[in-house]
């Protein structure tokens, strides 16, 4: 039986949310005669991490549906036990990159990644705690459904599976290796105020993500289209396109990968930085393997702690990161485009060395952007005023430091993707029932 990985990394009261996800579980399994494991990473608080156990037990799952609701103990014992298997160098940096103590996206996905190699998994399916789920004539819209579709199929098999195919022949004997879709509703990034604040100041910020010899033109498309999803329009009907699927229309809140891709490449685990989680798309598409794009889009929405001081100054801090990242990331992307079906062997396998090398060498890009990007930051926050000037103020007093982090952040990843083959397969060899290593919640059967 085929076996697959729905997780739900959090580290906020989701109560709700996980449900949610449980009954998309059930549909998986109903539907497709999978067996899903329902992994929940928890890194919330005791008082919350106790709400949502009382979640996952009240729940009568369908068959062949097993929960496993880990804390961060759990998780942080199972890493040691995976990096003491695999010999890699540097064990306790290796933990620090897996388990950090600040928020990190690509991190919390990279443990989803290895615990979905521990069970026995295929394929991974993420989605996120502040989203929801689109709802049709009183049945919930589950990307699931698509994914299970085509995920693992040659594209030729899983062209009869889908709505249009936009593929060349040539790519036909190639795994799809990602089906994905995106959002709708709030931005993906909480910069909607500043949009409302200044126009012009929202353009020049966002734009700080674009490559700094793109057009002003290219720059302008870049902002309008960023961080919206599909928009605000309802889900009517499926559609679903066999592509090389284009990283700006899917979303890590709706996205699901083949483990031909999550177990030879990491993500980055960059801390404190949004973004960071979205590299495999890149290399998927640029390495010219087949995905599927279609229109089952989650709902996004803003927690309440977005909303507070404390919150709005560590999101913008996030999102400063990311700008930084992206002097790193765009040189990246560039020469992956470029290098084309290069980053891929014979086997349609990604090939973890071309990564790692591309992401060295990307270490050694002048800072000089990125000075630049963060004067642009402190002029148009100060220009906004309130606290979006008091956010310039910390700007100005760790610019250096976060330069450093920047680049410490791509030498990191370019380590992890060296040591990651080894790290999956002490994954693999140990499993996740071994001493020390919780299997979470299991319900019966309903």
């Amino acid at each position: 039986m085929r076996r697959i990985c729905l997780t739900l990394p959090t580290n906020r009261a989701c109560a709700a949310t996980i449900a949610a996800v449980g009954e998309e579980a059930d549909h998986a399994a109903e539907r497709f005669g999978v067996e899903v494991r329902l992994l929940i990473l928890d890194s919330s608080g005791e008082r919350t991490f106790t709400e949502h156990a009382e979640v996952v037990r009240g729940a009568r799952r369908a068959p062949n549906v097993i929960v496993h609701h880990l804390g961060e103990a759990e998780q942080r014992d199972f890493l040691r036990r995976v990096i003491r298997r695999s010999g890699v160098l540097k064990p306790e940096l290796m933990l620090d990159l897996m388990l950090p103590a600040g928020v990190s996206y690509g991190a919390c996905t990279n443990r989803a990644f290895l615990i979905a190699a521990a069970l026995g998994c295929d394929s991974v399916h993420r989605r996120d705690s502040d989203s929801t789920y689109q709802v049709l004539n009183g049945e919930t819209v589950f990307p699931v459904h698509h994914e299970l579709a085509s995920l693992g199929r040659t594209a030729a098999d899983a062209a009869s599976g889908v709505s249009e195919t936009v593929l060349d022949p040539v790519h036909a004997p190639k795994p799809v290796v990602m089906v994905g879709s995106s959002f709708v509703g709030e931005l993906s990034v909480d910069i909607g105020e500043m949009a409302v604040l200044d126009r012009d100041v929202y353009h020049d910020v966002v734009s700080l993500w674009a490559p700094r010899h793109w057009s002003d033109e290219q720059k302008r498309e870049l902002v309008d289209e960023s961080f919206r999803g599909a928009g605000t329009a309802p889900f009517t009907g499926d559609h679903s396109t066999l592509t090389h699927v284009d990283p700006m229309r899917v979303d890590m809140c709706n996205i699901s990968f083949l483990n031909e891709v999550y177990e030879r490449v990491p993500l980055p685990p960059a801390t404190d930085t949004i973004g960071s989680d979205y590299f495999l798309m890149h290399l998927v598409h640029d390495g010219t393997l087949p995905g599927v794009l279609h229109n089952r889009n989650i709902v996004n929405y803003y927690t309440p702690e977005r909303r507070t001081d404390a919150g709005f100054m560590a999101y913008q801090l996030r999102l400063t990161k990311f700008f930084l990242s992206m002097l790193y990331f765009n040189f990246i992307y560039d020469r992956m485009a470029a290098a084309g079906a290069s980053l891929i062997d014979d086997a349609f396998h990604v090939r973890p060395e071309a990564v790692a090398e591309l992401a060295r060498e990307s270490a050694g890009a002048d800072r000089e952007e990125n000075v630049q990007r963060l004067d642009v930051l402190d002029r148009s926050y100060r220009r906004l005023g309130g606290r979006y000037a008091e956010f310039a103020d910390v700007l100005a007093d760790r610019g250096e430091r976060l330069l450093e982090e920047a680049q410490a952040d791509i030498e990191d990843f370019a380590l992890l993707t060296e040591a990651w083959q080894p790290l999956v397969r002490a994954s693999r060899s140990i499993g996740m029932n071994g001493p020390g290593t919780s299997t979470g919640v299991h319900r019966p059967s309903r």
